[in-house]
């Protein structure tokens, strides 16, 4: 009996104390913004200081945000950031324009009012997550895969005042290059996006993260349109065009250029490969060894 006594003693002790917990997956519904109520699922690990980083990660064409963020929740854990995934699903953001685009055209092609884009979600919602879990840090990290990349990469170059420390698209399946002389959407020509927002984002530590086995030029969801194939025949080829096309876009402008192009050996289209990799690239200095 004594020994009983002690052992619950023991017990109510560490639930006094804090006992340590399994990092928690947390979902709730963020609704602090222009556009529709978006379910988010989160890891916050147990203890997370105030100022560790945030990362948003953005899924990929099949809405599945819950799957990224369990994919993603053990390197929260292990590296200690608060992950944010939130899910944009087709009802409210139908379609390629509603998502990978950023819902900035309606269905007839004209534009909609910023603060109703899919883009405009991301700041208020790091806001959001601010004050919910009672992080001080300034600035997010962002990665997408697939879909989520596309989102991602023109996040860059249609929200230039966004809080974004540091980015990675991961395998995206085509590109709006960074060059005026291919009309938008698969590069800048007529698009609203100025020389100076172009200079801010080639400016941004970018790293555009490639799968080197990504390299199915039939895989069904890859764009082979004329305008796509010119950007090369797989997710790889494509990939290394835009981390070129911006690179030599920084060289003519004589403007600071800070991306990196990465390939990651082994990895297809797979999400679950690639955000091992992708971890030094949105933590920098920050990463946490085991």
């Amino acid at each position: 009996m004594k020994t009983i006594a002690l052992t619950l003693i023991a017990w109510i002790a560490l639930l006094a104390i804090g006992a340590p917990a399994q990092a928690a997956k947390v979902r709730y519904t963020f609704d602090g913004w222009a556009g529709p109520p978006l379910r988010v699922h989160a890891t916050r690990p147990p203890g997370l200081a105030a100022d560790r980083p945030v990362v948003i990660v953005m899924h990929g064409v099949q809405r599945n945000a819950r799957d990224y963020r369990d994919q993603w929740h053990e390197l929260a854990k292990r590296h200690d950031f608060l992950l944010l995934a939130p899910e944009f699903n087709e009802r409210d953001f139908p379609g390629a324009e509603g998502y990978n685009f950023g819902y900035r055209h309606d269905s007839e092609g004209r534009l909609r009012p910023r603060e109703r884009w899919a883009y405009a979600a991301l700041e208020p919602l790091f806001d959001d997550a601010r004050r919910r879990f009672g992080v001080t840090t300034e600035h997010y990290a962002l990665y997408g895969h697939s879909a989520g990349a596309q989102f991602v990469h023109r996040y860059l170059f249609f929200v230039p005042a966004a809080r974004v420390a540091r980015v990675v698209p991961a395998n995206a399946g085509w590109y709006m290059m960074p060059d005026y002389a291919i009309a938008f959407p698969y590069g800048l020509g007529d698009s609203s996006v100025t020389p100076e927002d172009v200079q801010r984002a080639l400016a941004l530590p970018v790293t555009v993260l490639l799968g080197a086995r990504d390299t199915d030029p039939e895989h069904p969801g890859l764009r082979r349109s004329p305008e796509a194939l010119r950007q090369g025949a797989t997710r790889l080829e494509r990939g290394q065009r835009f981390y070129t096309t911006a690179r030599a876009y920084a060289e003519r402008q004589e403007i600071p250029f800070n991306w990196l192009e990465v390939i990651v050996p082994g990895a297809g289209h797979d999400n679950r490969l690639m955000a091992p990799a992708a971890i030094p690239h949105l933590l920098g200095e920050a990463i946490v060894t085991d």
